[in-house]
């Protein structure tokens, strides 16, 4: 009992410093990843710091399952260097015994990954999903910041807003030009509003003036300079409702919305969120194995060889997503190919260090039996 309560101590130690410095790359990484968005007009820049932590949260089982891992590795391997196990194993204990220990301190980070994973992960790309959709599909007017030009979302027109309101409904000395249907159109008005006529959104605009003229290159036979003067013009800016839900990602869906609608897209998103949960519960049994070093050998190369192992197999799961939502791959044959061969691998390697067993031991002894 006192070897398994100083063994999960350590293993909090070094776990908590391993997520903290995970979570703050990973803060970092995505701080940077949503300015450039903001800098693209993917996102609103007043939305910055929510999508961040939307996003994050999002990455959250990940981060843990490599923190879990990284421990693990890490204080085995202090172990196997120090030559603590030896008294471990000089008590009668094999490698792995080690397990029940490391799964006790284990459990509550599997939860957690698994949670997040099914409930979190979805929620936090929804909630993603709709600041960028209201950011994108907002009205032509609501675009426009006062005193710079903005284009529209078809890029067919340039707004400029001399003063807002408060109520962000109505402006002053507007500017509108427009380049489609073969001709150019400059509009300019002192005062414009915004109003929702039937299924659309117009900007009706007062006491301006209209001047219409034809592209270069356009025909002799096209309409020449125009100018008009109005009382009040009415033109449209964008839709009044944002689309439905019908044509939402597989990553926004929730758990639930995946189970009752098998369709290949959805299976491979259920297929990783379960490979979450699936992998964090392997990569426990896996820590064990790559932990065990020559003590009078550096841990360098074994802490790289289980960061590459860690980074293999969230390939592979990022691949078997990909082949079942494309049909290339069934469902259940994924899960019990990639997780279940993944943890009958390292139960049989496991197997062999706890054993001692060695393929060169295997073939001398029929020739020693032969030799008596």
């Amino acid at each position: 009992m006192l070897f398994h309560s100083s063994l999960r101590r350590e293993l909090a130690r070094s776990f908590g410093a391993t997520l903290v410095v995970l979570v703050t790359i990973v803060m970092t990484m995505t701080l940077v990843r949503t300015l450039n968005l903001a800098t693209r007009g993917t996102v609103n820049p007043q939305d910055i710091l929510m999508v961040m932590g939307y996003t994050v949260l999002g990455y959250l089982p990940s981060v843990l399952t490599l923190s879990l891992f990284i421990a693990i590795v890490a204080t085995l391997s202090r172990m196997y260097r120090d030559s603590e196990t030896v008294i471990w194993f000089a008590a009668g204990r094999g490698l792995s015994a080690m397990l029940v220990p490391l799964f006790r301190f284990a459990w509550p980070i599997l939860l957690v990954v698994g949670l997040l994973a099914l409930v979190t992960w979805p929620w936090a790309n929804e909630q993603t999903q709709e600041l960028k959709d209201r950011y994108g599909k907002r009205g032509d007017l609501e675009r426009v910041a006062p005193g710079q030009f903005q284009e529209s979302a078809s890029g067919t027109r340039v707004f400029f807003l001399d003063k807002d309101t408060p109520d962000d409904k109505s402006g002053k000395n507007i500017f509108i030009s427009t380049n489609e249907h073969g001709k150019e159109t400059v509009t300019a008005a002192r005062t414009g509003r915004i109003a929702d006529l039937g299924e659309g959104r117009f900007l009706l605009l007062g006491d301006g003036q209209r001047l219409e003229a034809p592209v270069p290159g356009a025909s002799a036979a096209a309409p020449q300079l125009r100018i008009s003067e109005f009382e009040e013009y009415g033109t449209k800016v964008g839709e009044r409702e944002l689309d439905t839900r019908d044509s939402a990602p597989a990553k926004t869906k929730s758990t639930l919305e995946l189970v009752s609608d098998p369709t290949p897209p959805n299976l491979g998103e259920l297929g990783w969120r379960v490979g979450l949960a699936l992998a964090a519960f392997n990569f426990v049994v896996i820590a064990v194995i790559v932990s065990n070093v020559n003590p009078r050998a550096g841990r360098s190369g074994n802490l790289v060889f289980a960061l590459f192992s860690f980074v293999v197999y969230f390939n592979l799961l990022n691949l078997g997503q990909s082949w079942v939502s494309t049909g290339r791959v069934g469902f259940a044959t994924f899960m019990v190919l990639l997780h279940g061969g993944v943890l009958l691998g390292a139960a049989l390697w496991l197997a062999k260090q706890h054993n001692n067993w060695s393929l060169r031991r295997v073939i001398r002894r029929p020739n020693g039996e032969a030799g008596q």
